[in-house]
């Protein structure tokens, strides 16, 4: 069987495997040499005829092709929690999908669930590769026909760009270039960015707008500051569709229970809050850290945006749909309701049922008191508007998931080299 694991023998780079959601196996019995002979001719005959349906076997690979009337995403990161919620979604829609992830954040759990879900061909393929390593991306872009691309691939931990800076630098904007050379020489178009509100910093005033100034705080935000400076300067000499989507603190799971939230247990501290929040509602860890107390808010902790995963993914599809060439369009993808710590805390009680412990410690470097979108241009121009604005009910829908994955995603394939 073809299989993914990252805990050892982690494939070297420059290497990349393809998925379609084939299995052979190889019975371990030892019948009489004849019934052996055709066992095993039986079996190489099943295995060519998966791998004749998994792309790029015998130069049949859909996926290198342009197909009237279907449009190919690349997906970066698309093992990530948005990113498959994001694939999730465009599959649901008709679109066809590659995801490239080199599973440092992502689950290949969720991945199998998806060709699961999706294992027609010619729907859904997934390559191993990390997006730091320019000749696999550029063989990646010129055996696939791509339309557009979702470029979510990215580390995301406001605390840890504080201790290990460099590294997302390296991440987010020196592979966001390596995305953009290759778009530029294989003639992809389109380009659906995933950043977020933390390019603005700390503004002076409430809500935040596309036009508040941007002054990132953290290394997080201004690496990814610098990638939507690459993307705004490159795209002024092409003839290319660029939506900028900017989106506040997301929380929630697929309302249908196919998808959720499994950060890794080495990231708990330095996750989303939610994460932290069914944690500890499980047992996992014995309480609730809050981080800051004193901030110039309702109740001293910071307030956010909490936007709703299958909202996010929904004005990601609306992005995709009205790009059109040559033009640059930058968005807020929130509520426009900023709700406080204790509120959130509050209401992950009331969704888990259990009355969590929560100590009170001293602020986290790199954060801000108060941030929250004003909506209004997205909802005009993309009509999009949040719909899952109930925090309350979010987090019991991906407290049903959490606690029927107990262990995350169940992760049986495994890759060996």
């Amino acid at each position: 069987m073809l299989t993914t694991s990252r805990s050892r023998n982690q494939p070297r780079a420059g290497r990349s495997w393809f998925f379609s959601g084939m299995d052979c196996s190889v019975s371990r019995r030892k019948p009489q040499l004849l019934v052996k002979i055709i066992m095993v001719v039986l079996l190489i005959a099943v295995c060519i005829f998966f791998l004749k349906q998994t792309p790029g076997f015998s130069g049949t690979n859909v996926f290198a092709k342009h197909d009237f009337g279907v449009t190919h995403v690349l997906v970066t990161g698309g093992a990530g929690y948005i990113g498959s919620h994001a694939t999730l979604r465009l599959l649901k829609d008709s679109y066809r999908v590659t995801i490239v992830d080199n599973l440092s954040r992502g689950n290949i759990g969720a991945v199998q669930i998806l060709l699961k879900l999706f294992p027609e061909p010619g729907r859904l393929q997934f390559i191993f590769a990390d997006l730091g390593d320019a000749k696999v991306v550029d063989r990646i872009f010129a055996q696939n026909a791509f339309d557009a691309v979702m470029h979510f691939a990215a580390v995301a931990y406001v605390g840890e760009s504080t201790l290990e800076p460099l590294r997302y630098y390296h991440n987010i904007t020196s592979n966001t270039l390596v995305i953009l050379e290759s778009m530029a020489k294989h003639g992809v178009k389109t380009l659906i960015y995933s950043s977020t509100c933390a390019t603005y910093g700390e503004p002076e005033k409430m809500p935040i707008t596309e036009k508040t100034p941007q002054f990132p705080i953290n290394p997080y935000g201004k690496a990814k500051k610098m990638a939507e400076d690459m993307i705004l300067d490159f795209s002024k000499t092409t003839d290319m569709a660029v939506m900028i989507l900017r989106y506040f603190n997301v929380i929630g799971s697929d309302p249908e229970g196919r998808l959720g939230e499994a950060p890794r247990p080495e990231l708990r501290e330095q996750g989303r809050i939610s994460g932290a929040c069914f944690d500890a509602a499980r047992g996992i860890i014995p309480g609730l850290k809050v981080k800051g107390t004193d901030y110039h808010t309702r109740d001293g902790t910071c307030i956010r945006d909490y936007i709703d995963v299958t909202d996010l993914v929904d004005a990601h599809v609306k992005a995709l749909d009205k790009a059109r060439p040559k033009n640059v369009g930058i968005y807020n993808v929130g509520t426009g309701k900023g709700r406080s710590v204790k509120e959130f805390v509050e209401a992950c009680k009331k969704a888990t049922g259990v009355d969590i412990k929560v100590d009170y410690l001293e602020r986290r470097p790199g954060d801000y008191a108060e941030v929250y979108s004003d909506p209004s241009k997205i909802n005009k121009e993309l009509n999009w508007t949040a719909k899952y604005t109930d925090l309350e009910q979010s987090l019991r829908i991906a407290w049903r998931w959490q606690k029927s994955h107990r262990n995350g995603y169940d992760t049986s394939l495994n890759i060996h080299t």
